[in-house]
């Protein structure tokens, strides 16, 4: 338990359950519905940014959500990020059900 304190670090496997968890209760086997998107969005974000604030690292989170149908559309997304390697991070999870994708991405930035 010493070696919390010493470091900050994004543990990228424990953002990932957060993510997966998250997405789980907020969607779970649900079909895709084009008007529940904005309130499954929401809701993943804000129960990601919650459990990573009880996790009560010096950091400071940016969450993005993405939900797209699956009707055989293309999509390509990239990100840049000029940081800290040694203790800033992220994490990007994709879910999928029969019905639609979930793109997570969480970037975490020490304080």
């Amino acid at each position: 338990m010493e070696d919390m304190q010493e470091e900050p670090q994004f543990v990228v496997d424990d953002v990932s359950k957060i993510i997966k968890e998250a997405i789980e209760v907020s969607i779970g086997g649900d079909a895709y519905h084009q008007s529940k998107v904005s309130q499954w969005t929401s809701n993943v974000v804000e129960s990601c940014l919650g459990s990573l604030t009880k996790l009560q690292k010096p950091y400071k989170y940016i969450v993005n959500c993405t939900i797209m149908q699956k009707n055989g559309a293309g999509l390509h997304t990239a990100s840049s990020c000029y940081w800290d390697n040694a203790s800033d991070g992220s994490c990007t999870v994709r879910w999928e059900n029969k019905t639609m994708y979930c793109i997570v991405s969480v970037f975490g930035l020490s304080i």
